[in-house]
């Protein structure tokens, strides 16, 4: 159902009723212990009604942002946690979290996990390489002990930095081509910018924060209890290998993205579109899945009623932070349609900053806004773009543009932002913790980026 009506309410009130709609979100959450569904729900339904959608619009516009967040997020969890599971069981985390510890040894562990995530970054999406990585991550929290942060957000914090900074990832990409930036400029550069990133804000940050947080490892992905000694577990490289089954489908069909928008190939071609579906993240997911059910399953002894059941039982601990997520979807939903989000960039495009920095700052206001990290740089990018278009700027410049709202688009990661709640609830934090922990490093992540991304564009200008 298309909305056919324009927000009547200016900056300021549509500002005040964002603010006192995530101070109410907190207070419901936090303080009166109300479940983050329901409470997501019932400020949604609020704060439609107070920014004065229609009546009319008010349900569609609710589920249109939950149905949006699931439509990306249902099937990768989903299937994530039947790889999980079927990993887990089969005794593959533990195998692959010996050959870690014997390669790096006990103390390089998180960096091992976080360098294998950047690497899986590269072409995978934040969501679905998190989860794919999760069994990983739990196995060799629980070995070595210490709490599952300290292993956790160097790994998460490699998958956020190369989601934002990194083409082929759909928000730098968009944003480059709305500037006219060279992508494999902005490629380079965003390297450049994500490993020191992440090194600094997301693994030293990761241990530091982990000593002072030492929260147990959740079961949120087994299904059930761990199993510490499983009959004919797999050898460490067979489960290199399945995972590196996902990441490699995914390359397939970004290469051929990039393929077909260089006009090397033919993308209007039925080999080349049957191909890209093939190597979509869900499609790959599902192969993985059932590639994995034969290789730690049905090869190894069990039975078609052990895998089915065993499938089965992995979903039901990730129901919650689906709808959960799916909900936090739809109160971002709600403040994109009410006009919040362009109301607070429009008020900071007027004043008259350098182009970088306002850039910045307009990629923050729509990411606190609205949530979507995407969006938010898509958005960002719309804006700026008839002032970059006359200004002179040249290639390194332009790329140092695209990368400061990128970094933008990653600050302050809170109650409206999907990812919030997903990582959240995989590692078993109530919403103060996240607050102190996600939203912290994925701010410093910005920060940091922002930084580095204007000291690139002032070193181009003076060369």
């Amino acid at each position: 159902m298309e909305m056919d009506w324009t927000p009547t309410l200016g900056a300021g009130p549509l500002l005040g009723i964002a603010a006192g709609a995530v101070a109410l979100l907190l207070v419901l959450i936090i303080w009166l212990r109300v479940h983050a569904f329901l409470a997501l729900i019932t400020v949604s339904v609020l704060t439609a009604f107070a920014t004065g959608i229609p009546a009319e619009y008010v349900i569609p516009t609710l589920t249109s942002g939950f149905g949006a967040t699931l439509a990306n997020v249902a099937l990768l969890v989903g299937l994530g946690a039947m790889l999980g599971r079927l990993v887990e069981v089969s005794g593959g985390a533990k195998a692959l979290t010996d050959m870690l510890i014997a390669k790096f040894g006990e103390d390089r562990a998180p960096l091992a996990l976080g360098v294998a995530s950047l690497i899986f970054g590269f072409p995978i999406f934040f969501d679905a390489g998190l989860v794919v990585m999760l069994p990983i991550i739990f196995a060799v929290a629980r070995r070595l002990g210490g709490g599952v942060l300290k292993y956790a957000l160097p790994a998460a914090g490699a998958f956020s930095v190369m989601h934002i900074y990194v083409p082929p990832h759909p928000g730098p990409v968009a944003a480059s081509t709305l500037l006219g930036a060279d992508v494999g400029l902005v490629v380079a550069l965003g390297l450049l910018i994500a490993i020191p990133t992440w090194y600094v804000t997301s693994y030293l940050y990761g241990l530091w924060v982990g000593k002072r947080i030492e929260l147990p490892v959740p079961d949120v992905l087994s299904g059930g209890p761990q199993v510490e000694d499983p009959e004919d577990p797999p050898k460490a490289r067979t489960v290199i290998l399945l995972l590196l089954l996902p990441l490699a489908m995914i390359f397939i069909d970004t290469g051929l993205n990039t393929a077909g928008s260089a006009g090397w190939v033919d993308a209007d071609a039925t080999w080349f579109n049957v191909a890209r579906a093939v190597g979509a993240t869900p499609i790959a997911l599902l192969v993985t899945v059932f590639v994995a059910s034969y290789v730690l399953g049905a090869r190894r002894g069990r039975t078609r009623t052990w895998v089915e059941d065993l499938l089965n039982n992995a979903l039901g601990p990730v129901c919650a932070i689906i709808l959960i997520t799916g909900a936090g979807g739809m109160f971002g939903g709600v403040l994109r349609a009410s006009g919040i989000g362009e109301a607070l960039s429009d008020g900071l495009s007027d004043i008259g900053l350098p182009v970088i920095a306002a850039a910045f700052l307009i990629a923050t206001a729509l990411r606190v806004a609205q949530g979507s990290a995407t969006v938010a740089l898509t958005t960002a990018a719309g804006l700026v773009q008839p002032i970059v278009a006359g200004g002179g700027y040249n290639a390194v410049e332009l790329a140092s543009i695209v990368l400061a709202m990128s970094a933008g688009s990653v600050m302050a990661s809170h109650v409206n932002d999907s990812g919030f709640w997903l990582v959240g609830r995989f590692l078993g934090m109530d919403v103060k913790t996240t607050l102190k922990t996600w939203t912290v490093m994925e701010t410093t992540i910005g920060l940091m980026g922002f930084a580095l991304a204007s000291l690139a564009f002032a070193l181009a200008g003076a060369a």
